[in-house]
C-alpha cells in the first residue's frame, strides 16, 4: 500500500469510526489499522506483526485462519448464505448447531435461543426469565439479582446488571429492581474476611439479602462463574456455586450463568460451571464458540423452561433479525468440531498450568509483580503499584513497541490466549513481559 493511501486510511478511521470502548489517549497517539492474521499472529497496516495475548478480544480461540472454518463458510455461501429464524422456519445449519449445544453443554440443557453478541445474550435471558414466571401465574417475581463486579454487556438490561461502576454511570437511572449482591474475590475480600474462616459469609449475605427483598418477587440470579477480566478472572472456592444453585432451588430463582468469556475450553474445560459440577438453568455464550468469524451469541435453557413457552399465544415474545445467521452457524459448527477433534479445553488447562507458573516466577525477579489469579490459559497479574503512575498502561505500550498484543484494566494485566498457543509462544509472551517490568521499574526509579 502506498504511502498516501495508508495515511488516508489512519485519517478516514479516526474521522469516521466511532471505536467501542475507545481511547482518545491511545488513538492521538497512534491508531492501529489491522490487514491480517494467521494463527497467533496478526499483521497490520505498516506490515508489523505482532503476538495476540488475548485472541482479539477472547473471540478466536482457535486462531486466525482457520481452514476447516473458512471452508465450511465458503460451502455454506454454495448453498444458502442466509435466511431469518423467524416465527417458523429454521436453517440445516442453525438446526445442526442447536443439536450440538444440546450435547455439549451440561446438564439439562437444551434448548437455544439465537441472538448475536454475548450482551444480546444476557438481555435475553433476562426476559426469558420474567417470562417464565409470569406464565406460571408469579407475575410479581421481576426482580433480578448481580454481583458487583461483574460484566454482563452494553444493553441497558446488561449494563443494570452489571456491577462495574465505570459501564453504569452516564447511563443512569438503569432498570428497576436490578440488586446488586457481594462479590465472591477471596484474594481481594469486599468482606475483608478470608477463606475457609469466613464460612462463605458472601453467600450468606446474598440469601439475606433476598429474603429481605422477598424471594417471591425475584426472578433470577445473573452471575458469570468466573468473573471476566476487568477484575482479574477470580476463581471461586469450592462450595461457593454449588451454595449458589441451592439457594436458587431453595427460593425458586432461575440461575443464569453468563459463560461468554468463559465458555468454550478457556479455562480447561467446555464451560467453567463444570469445574464444580453445577448446571444453571439459562446459559448464555458468544465470543469464542464462532472462532471470531461471523457474531453469533446464544441463549440456552432447559425442557423445563422451554416448555411454558411451547404453547400458542405464551411464544417467548423476543426476536433478532440475524440471530442464527446461517453462515455463522456454519461457521460456529466448525469451529466447535477444531475445538474437540484436537482436544483444545484439556490443552488449555496444561498450559495454562505453565503460564501460570511463567507469571508466578517473575515475581522473584520484579517487585512490581503482585498476585496471579486465574484458571486454565485466563490469567491475571496484579502489579504493585499506585494507580495513579498507570503502570499497566506503561507495560501495555512497551510490549506493542515490541510485537505483543497485551490487554491492561488499569493495573491487572489479563491474558487468553489463543487455545492452540504452543510452549515457545508463551515463552515469548513472557519474556517481552519480563523486559516491560524491568523497563517500567527503570521509569519508576527515575
Amino acid at each position: 500500500m502506498q504511502k498516501r493511501e495508508r495515511d488516508q486510511l489512519v485519517r478516514d478511521a479516526v474521522k469516521h469510526v466511532i471505536p467501542h470502548f475507545a481511547s482518545w489517549e491511545m488513538i492521538d497517539r497512534q491508531p492501529k489499522v489491522f490487514v491480517r492474521g494467521e494463527g497467533c499472529y496478526l499483521f497490520d497496516i505498516d506490515g508489523n506483526r505482532y503476538l495476540d495475548t488475548f485472541a482479539s478480544l477472547l473471540t478466536t480461540i482457535c486462531g486466525h485462519h482457520q481452514r476447516e472454518v473458512d471452508q465450511a463458510i465458503r460451502d455454506q455461501l454454495d448453498q444458502l448464505e442466509f435466511f431469518p429464524n423467524y416465527v417458523d422456519t429454521f436453517t440445516v445449519p442453525l438446526v445442526h448447531l442447536a443439536r450440538k449445544l444440546a450435547q455439549i453443554t451440561p446438564g439439562e440443557l437444551s434448548a437455544t435461543f439465537f441472538v448475536n453478541s454475548g450482551s444480546e445474550a444476557n438481555e435475553t435471558a433476562l426476559k426469558m426469565a420474567r417470562q417464565y414466571h409470569l406464565e406460571r401465574g408469579e407475575r410479581q417475581r421481576w426482580k433480578v439479582f448481580f454481583r458487583r463486579y461483574s460484566y454482563h454487556g452494553t444493553t441497558l438490561g446488561g449494563s443494570s446488571v452489571t456491577g462495574l461502576q465505570w459501564f453504569r454511570e452516564y447511563f443512569e437511572p438503569l432498570l428497576p429492581g436490578c440488586i446488586a449482591s457481594y462479590s465472591t474475590r477471596c484474594q481481594l475480600c469486599e468482606l475483608g474476611l478470608r477463606h475457609p474462616d469466613c464460612e462463605l459469609a458472601c453467600l450468606q449475605l446474598m440469601e439475606k439479602q433476598m429474603e429481605w427483598e422477598g424471594p417471591e418477587t425475584i426472578s433470577a440470579l445473573i452471575m458469570d462463574p468466573i468473573p471476566g477480566s476487568n477484575i482479574g478472572f477470580p476463581v471461586p472456592p469450592d462450595g461457593y456455586l454449588q451454595g449458589v444453585r441451592s439457594l436458587c432451588d431453595k427460593f425458586g430463582i432461575l440461575l443464569i450463568f453468563d459463560e461468554v468469556q468463559t465458555g468454550f475450553g478457556k479455562t480447561g474445560k467446555m464451560f467453567a460451571c463444570e469445574h464444580w459440577g453445577v448446571t444453571p438453568d439459562i446459559l448464555c455464550i458468544g465470543k469464542g464458540f464462532t472462532g471470531g468469524y461471523i457474531p453469533l451469541g446464544a441463549t440456552v435453557t432447559t425442557e423445563k423452561v422451554y416448555s411454558v413457552f411451547r404453547r400458542p399465544g405464551h411464544e417467548l415474545r423476543s426476536g433478532s433479525t440475524y440471530g442464527g445467521h446461517t453462515l455463522a452457524c456454519a461457521a460456529t459448527l466448525a469451529n466447535i468440531e477444531v475445538i474437540e477433534r484436537n482436544r483444545l479445553p484439556e490443552r488449555a488447562g496444561e498450559l495454562g498450568k505453565v503460564l501460570r507458573a511463567k507469571l508466578e516466577a517473575l515475581r522473584e525477579t520484579h517487585r512490581l509483580v503482585g498476585q496471579v489469579s486465574g484458571i486454565g490459559l485466563l490469567q491475571a497479574l496484579f502489579l504493585n503499584v499506585d494507580p495513579g503512575r498507570k503502570v499497566g498502561s506503561f507495560i501495555r505500550d512497551f510490549c506493542w513497541q515490541n510485537g505483543l498484543i497485551l490487554r491492561n484494566n488499569g493495573d491487572i494485566l489479563v491474558f487468553a490466549p489463543a487455545l492452540i498457543i504452543t510452549e515457545a509462544e508463551l515463552e515469548q509472551i513472557v519474556g517481552t513481559l519480563d523486559r516491560a517490568l524491568s523497563a517500567a521499574e527503570k521509569q519508576l526509579a527515575t
